[in-house]
């Protein structure tokens, strides 16, 4: 059992581990600025580079199942 359904799972410890990983560098950053008091603009900007970031993933995953289940990929 585990064999046959061994590539889906680890397709999802890899995707579990990178939102944990993006939620974890969220927060570090998040503290960082916090304790240094950077201004608003400053927070919007890292913020929104930070889910630049994020979303890039998160296309290329969409963008992956989708070829893949119309036998592009």
């Amino acid at each position: 059992m585990l064999n046959d359904n061994y590539e889906k799972i680890e397709a999802m410890a890899l995707n579990l581990s990178l939102a944990v990983l993006f939620l974890l560098m969220g927060l570090a950053v998040h503290d960082v600025l916090k304790k240094n008091k950077v201004p608003m603009v400053g927070r919007v900007a890292t913020y929104f580079v930070l889910f630049l970031g994020m979303a890039g993933f998160l296309a290329k995953g969409l963008i992956q199942y989708f070829w893949q289940s119309s036998g592009v990929g």
